[in-house]
């Protein structure tokens, strides 16, 4: 599954998806998006801000694009991921509200509500309102899933310890007025680094 080509491929023209519905049936089930066009939708349109990357090198030239965009220095963004600090050039600190962003992975990316799916693994036991107003998430194509149910099962099978705190971010804009599905949810910016890995 390469991402990058499927995104940008040949899309069909008006007249050609006019013949194929009129020859499928009422009565068969309508066709699902793909997990990684399904997500990217969703996330996009929940307010995230969505990166592809084939390489890490791509990756650390995105996130110094995402310094300087803000215009943030290095010293203003902080990670608790010794690898995120190493590549990215980011001091060791606990996580807080203090600094301008958060270096963070995740768990898995969830294809049918474009929600990032976190654990203690990546924010420690802190609350997603006590995190910098802007996150950076950094993940790879291999954790896009369709549902969050499939996403609890992998983290069962995959700790032999189940990380505490898990939690999902799914309002990524800030200045959008909350519905009942995402009330009580901590809106945060948030820039999402994800990088080619099949």
């Amino acid at each position: 599954m390469n991402f990058l080509k499927r995104l940008f491929c040949k899309k069909d023209t008006p007249t050609q998806k006019t013949n194929e519905s009129s020859e499928r049936s009422k009565f068969m089930p309508e066709e699902k998006l793909p997990v990684d066009e399904m997500f990217l939708e969703n996330f996009t349109e929940n307010g995230g801000k969505f990166i592809y990357c084939e390489s890490i090198q791509e990756v650390t030239d995105n996130f110094f694009k995402i310094l300087e965009e803000n215009e943030w220095s290095s010293q203003e963004v902080v990670s608790n991921n010794s690898n995120f600090q190493n590549i990215f050039k980011l001091k060791a600190s606990e996580l807080h509200h203090n600094y301008q962003a958060v270096v963070i992975g995740c768990e898995y990316l969830i294809g049918s509500t474009g929600a990032i799916l976190l654990s203690s693994n990546q924010i420690g036991e802190k609350k997603l309102a006590e995190l910098p107003e802007t996150l950076i998430v950094y993940a790879t194509t291999s954790q896009l899933i369709e549902l969050i149910g499939e996403g609890l099962q992998n983290i069962k099978r995959k700790y032999e310890r189940i990380p505490s705190n898990i939690t999902t971010i799914k309002k990524f804009d800030t200045q959008k007025e909350d519905d009942f599905l995402t009330y009580g949810s901590t809106p945060k910016n948030l820039y999402l680094l994800l990088q080619e890995d099949l």
